[in-house]
């Protein structure tokens, strides 16, 4: 597969895991609302939506080839935003099922490919 075609599906890759985390926040805001850091200011459902909606528009813009390199960098920056509730919900589950606390902790070194990933694509794209 010459190089192109593969940074172009790495980045479409990046965008589908984007919007479908986006989507999810409006289909199941519950799941997320409960690892909504209580220190934030309003509501944790406002939170949702907000990271939600965040989460679309980055997809958006990692899909379309004009804004990808934009959008990636946008991503990065998103990926280490949502570093908090991650170690929020790691710690709410400390009391929880092994099952349930191996994926709340195995969250926590899942972002740091997830950041390389975006910054790959943000740097690959013109």
């Amino acid at each position: 597969m010459e190089p192109t075609r593969s940074r172009a599906r790495s980045a479409l890759a990046l965008a589908t895991l984007l919007g479908l985390a986006g989507a999810t926040h409006f289909t199941r805001p519950k799941y997320y609302d409960a690892i909504v850091p209580r220190s934030l200011p309003g509501t944790p459902r406002q939170w949702t939506y907000v990271s939600g909606a965040a989460e679309l528009a980055v997809a958006a813009a990692v899909a379309t080839p004009r804004t990808r390199r934009l959008g990636a960098f946008a991503a990065t920056a998103l990926f280490v935003a949502v570093f908090p509730a991650n170690v929020k919900m790691a710690l709410d589950f400390r009391g929880k099922s092994p099952k349930a606390r191996a994926i709340a902790y195995g969250r926590l070194p899942l972002q740091i490919p997830l950041v390389a990933w975006a910054w790959k694509v943000a740097k690959a794209s013109p």
